[in-house]
């Protein structure tokens, strides 16, 4: 399935699209560094790339886990990561107000899971023209998405994503139900498998989440393998020193040969 993302490369290839980068902008350096490397692997495997990055954490567990550096200051770093290497970018929205400010810096606005019912949150994002990529809630099934997707389509605009990032009852843990890619892509626009926050294990005791990077391969292989149009993974340099959701990232180092591996499934299922 097709969708109209500005600046998308790669997209004759036949690969997957990958949304892919830091948990949160944590500083300038350390997203360009991220995103050369990112490109360099995208253009050499001809993946299409879109460059994720989160200018603010509204959800967090304790008062005290990092949020940001400031989104203004945040959202430009992204527009620089966008405008240096000619790549879309993608971040993620929480309130009705931010999604014309986000607009202006990025090309694709992201509804997290949790608020993917908010109807506002929604047409407002709609109403920019932006691509929207919605998260599917952890507390939804597969089918309940359809309504998301109209909210959006029924707003005037078609430029609409799903991704999917499990499914949780609270226990400290999310099960990822592969029916879900499938019956998403019912509503005939392009599904996501988000592979590195489907192996969060969040509401831990200590109050920071959790995660099972060990698992991401095969996440991600089961996810090409029932025909995910892309992955979603948050990746690190140093996974351990990152300063929002370290606990499930991937190393950068590890990505190349992760997604070649990919590649070569998404060949034989076609």
């Amino acid at each position: 399935m097709t969708i109209n993302i500005p600046k998308l490369k790669h997209t004759e290839s036949g690969n997957f699209f990958l949304m892919a980068g830091p948990c949160a902008i944590e500083g300038e350096e350390m997203a360009m560094g991220i995103a050369e490397e990112l490109v360099r692997i995208s253009d050499r495997l001809q993946i299409p790339l879109i460059f994720k990055g989160s200018y603010r954490k509204a959800n967090r567990s304790r008062k005290d886990s990092f949020t940001g550096i400031g989104d203004e200051k945040a959202l430009k770093i992204l527009a620089k990561v966008g405008e240096t290497f000619g790549i879309p970018t993608v971040t993620d929205i929480h309130e009705t107000h931010e999604a014309a400010m986000a607009a202006e810096y990025v090309d694709v606005l992201q509804i997290p899971a949790f608020l993917c019912r908010q109807t506002d949150l929604l047409i407002a994002a709609a109403q920019t023209g932006k691509v929207v990529n919605i998260k599917k809630g952890q507390f939804l099934s597969g089918e309940s998405m359809k309504f998301a997707v109209e909210k959006i389509q029924e707003s005037g605009n078609p430029n609409v994503i799903l991704t999917d990032r499990g499914n949780s009852f609270g226990y400290s843990d999310l099960v990822v139900d592969f029916r879900n890619i499938t019956i998403m892509r019912g509503n005939q626009v392009p599904v996501v498998m988000d592979v590195t926050h489907s192996l969060q294990q969040p509401n831990q005791s200590s109050g920071v989440t959790g995660g099972r990077p060990a698992l991401i391969e095969t996440i991600a292989k089961a996810a090409i393998a029932v025909g995910a149009d892309g992955l979603f993974i948050e990746t690190h340099p140093e996974p351990l020193t990152a300063r929002s959701d370290g606990a499930n990232m991937l190393p950068l180092a590890e990505l190349e040969g992760l997604m070649r591996q990919l590649i070569r499934i998404r060949e034989a299922i076609r």
